[in-house]
């Protein structure tokens, strides 16, 4: 990470394949090195070390991504390569806050089937493990994927939100996918979702793509919308996230208003395939006890064994 974040010293944009290319001269890396692929065959060892250690100095403030496919240094990682003499890894990482909350301390990991049990990470069970790595993958694609839909149009936004909720079941049939809305005396509604063949029970949607926490004016407008309509059911989806005021207002008005922040987003984009894919997928094998428990019946019948 320290070669990595050097790299960036200069405050100046880099993108991801010339840096790659000038950490493997760093490196003294041959090609057959470079080209080693990970067991799974779909990319290669050292294109995906560069990847985690460009993401563990990004969540942790010390790059940033101006534009995807590139990095930049910031005053923290400036401040860093300053402060720091020798080695920079996890264990250096771990003392920022931002890189707490995205990959728990080494020392421990949650058990996902005990929320609240913490326990010693070099004592855990595979299956604790492969969790752990799971969950800190998880997180990964779903940052990524919020940092994608900011690149897009509102258009595009607009639409991706509407996809998301048909995956999730909400006009299930063809014909009544929800319907995109985006266009003069919409009153700021995006689309409309119909729950039933005759639209009686009619959703309305709206997608904001912000950059600071949406307030409860921003609630109350798109509330004063749906009253303006008779409507009695809204969703607000954002890429950002609510005021603790916008989520209280919403949580007692009438019509009824559920708010979606962007982490949510991504998490129900994950959940239902929606820009994403599957990579690869491990099943965990146990032993069949029912297999191997002998006929009680057909021992007893054969006698005791001698």
């Amino acid at each position: 990470m320290r070669p990595l974040l050097e790299l960036n010293a200069d405050g100046q944009e880099h993108t991801v394949s010339t840096l790659r290319a000038q950490l493997g001269e760093h490196f003294e890396l041959s090609i057959e090195d470079r080209e080693e692929r990970l067991s799974s065959g779909r990319q290669t060892r050292f294109a995906n070390r560069v990847g985690w250690a460009s993401t563990y100095l990004v969540k942790t403030g010390l790059l940033e991504r101006p534009r995807r496919g590139a990095t930049r240094i910031t005053p923290r990682g400036a401040e860093v390569l300053d402060q720091v003499p020798g080695r920079i890894d996890l264990k250096v990482l771990s003392r920022f806050p931002e890189f707490q909350e995205f990959k728990p301390a080494r020392t421990t990991t949650v058990v996902p089937s005990e929320p609240n049990e913490v326990v010693d990470i070099d004592t855990a069970t595979p299956e604790e493990a492969m969790e752990s790595a799971y969950e800190q993958l998880h997180s990964a694609v779903a940052d990524e994927l919020l940092e994608r839909i900011k690149e897009q149009s509102p258009a595009f936004f607009e639409q991706l939100v509407l996809d998301v909720l048909h995956a999730m079941g909400y006009g299930g049939r063809r014909r009544d996918r929800p319907e995109r809305l985006g266009r003069t005396g919409d009153e700021g509604l995006d689309g409309v979702i119909r729950e039933d063949r005759l639209g009686l029970d009619v959703i309305y949607v709206q997608a904001k793509r912000w950059e600071g926490s949406v307030g409860r004016p921003v609630i109350q407008a798109f509330v004063g919308a749906l009253q303006g309509i008779r409507a009695s059911k809204g969703v607000l989806i954002t890429t950002s996230s609510f005021t603790a005021d916008a989520q209280s207002y919403a949580s007692g008005v009438s019509p009824r208003v559920i708010l979606v922040d962007g982490r949510e987003l991504a998490e129900l984009m994950l959940d239902h395939d929606v820009g994403t894919s599957t990579s690869r997928q491990y099943a965990l094998k146990k032993i069949d006890e029912d297999y191997f428990a002998e006929d009680s019946t057909a021992t007893s019948a054969a006698g005791p064994a001698s």
